[in-house]
């Protein structure tokens, strides 16, 4: 049994992933072994043997938004279920699968999520660089492969963006400028770049942030700190200890600052609007975020029970809790903001780009023999607000959903998530194509890597 079988990726499987596949290129993936079974034939064919010859891009930058709330789908939902519906004899029937404004949905799965299909543009022709869960949550965060050089140094996307608007940072604005919720263990922090623009990683609770208040008084810890700096001041001067102030002095401001603590608070009523479960609330102090401005522009939000390779449609199991979660929190979140004013007669939704994606996507028609969906390279990504033009669905995957076969984009390719991260880094002003010269590598830190004969693009056909 070679290399590509051993991993459950069969030849039908690689093959049925590309119409551009040919012998050559197959056994250019067979032959790199362990390390290329892994790898999508999209990816391996587009950065060796190209038929789109690079040019250096033109950087006009998007400007859209001022933050950006990112939900990671941890576990990969299956796309012919939620946002590209395909359906077939496995549909359940209360799916209720309709069509609404041209849109195929699953309005019985995700009912709230029905009612603001007029806000949000999907993305069908995502695909991803390979099948690996912990590999692919990482690359979808860092823009890149982890297993690359840079790669093993690379901040998270959110770390970037804290550290290009910190020069924009009012003096008011306690929070950092990126903020994890409900993450689980893949979550990416600073890479290289200093500890202040790690994520401030949070399980969302009732009650704001725990633990932010000294159990011997507010006047027994003033006077511990004055201590801590004078020790500091007397002796320790090694910028080996810079992230460890900046940790202190942050903490020390959230803890001084009641309006921090108000936007991790949540009420009753909320949550139960939201679903009332960690996702949900995760949302609702995401929205408080963005509402109270208080320096965070980056929030990450996970939500896993996504890997459904058996029994995906047993009811109450599966993929309805999940689904369920998200149709509640994601809904509302977007509700809520564009009833929010901003600036400039702008609501807070318009102010915001929401992006919602998964690591991958699972196999599409019948299902397996343990009745479940097992991994697959095409996934779509859902965007809202932030300048994007709701309503939309950009590319198509054909009635099957074997393989994309209209990107819908300049492109004229498949998505990857190097271009998801210069849609984000282009809406929010910022150039994605830096390269930073600060790297303990010295090779040059890309915000977003490119190739000899690869290019990573803003999907601008979103806004």
């Amino acid at each position: 049994m070679g290399a590509v079988e051993q991993t459950g990726i069969s030849i039908q499987l690689l093959n049925s992933m590309n119409p551009f596949i040919n012998r050559r290129v197959f056994f250019q993936i067979a032959g790199t072994g362990v390390a290329g079974c892994f790898v999508s034939p999209f990816d391996l064919f587009a950065r060796t043997a190209s038929p789109y010859p690079p040019q250096a891009p033109q950087v006009t930058l998007l400007n859209t938004a001022k933050n950006v709330i990112f939900i990671l789908l941890a576990g990969a939902p299956s796309q012919i279920d939620t946002f590209d519906l395909k359906v077939g004899p496995w549909t359940p029937a209360d799916f209720r699968a309709t069509t609404i404004n041209g849109i195929d949905f699953p309005e019985g799965l995700m009912p709230a999520m029905a009612s603001q299909l007029n806000r949000i543009a999907i993305v069908r022709s995502c695909q991803s660089s390979a099948l690996v869960h912990a590999l692919l949550q990482t690359w979808t965060q860092v823009a890149r492969s982890p297993a690359s050089a840079t790669g093993k140094i690379a901040p998270n996307i959110g770390s970037v963006v804290a550290l290009e608007f910190e020069p924009k940072r009012a003096a008011d604005q306690r929070l950092p400028g990126f903020v994890a919720l409900n993450s689980t263990g893949g979550l990416v922090k600073q890479g290289y770049l200093p500890g202040r623009y790690s994520p401030f990683d949070v399980v969302a609770g009732n009650n704001g942030l725990a633990n932010i208040t000294n159990p011997d008084g507010d006047a027994a810890f003033a006077e511990q700190y004055s201590v801590l700096q004078a020790l500091e001041a007397g002796g320790i001067r090694r910028s080996d200890f810079d992230d460890m102030r900046d940790f202190y002095s942050s903490a020390r401001e959230i803890m001084n600052d009641p309006g921090v603590n108000a936007a991790f608070r949540t009420t009753g009523a909320e949550r139960v609007r939201y679903g009332n479960n960690t996702f949900g609330t995760s949302c609702i102090v995401a929205r408080n975020l963005v509402n109270a401005n208080l320096g965070t522009r980056y929030i990450q939000i996970s939500l896993g029970g996504w890997d459904n390779h058996q029994n995906i449609y047993t009811p109450n199991a599966g993929i309805y809790p999940p689904a369920r979660q998200l149709d509640a929190g994601l809904a509302n979140l977007i509700s809520d903001l564009a009833t929010m004013p901003g600036a400039n007669g702008r609501t807070r939704l318009d102010e915001t780009l929401i992006v919602v994606k998964g690591e991958f996507g699972r196999t599409v028609g019948s299902l397996t023999d343990l009745k479940g969906r097992d991994h697959y390279f095409v996934h779509f990504a859902l965007f809202a607000g932030g300048g994007v033009r709701g309503g939309q669905v950009l590319g198509e995957t054909g009635a099957d959903g074997q393989h994309v076969e209209l990107a819908g984009w300049s492109e004229d390719r498949p998505v990857l998530a190097e271009d998801i991260a210069a849609t984000i880094y282009s809406a929010l002003g910022i150039d994605y194509t830096t390269v930073r010269r600060d790297d303990p590598l010295g090779r040059g830190f890309e915000y977003v890597p490119s190739t000899n004969d690869w290019l990573a693009y803003p999907i601008r056909e979103l806004f």
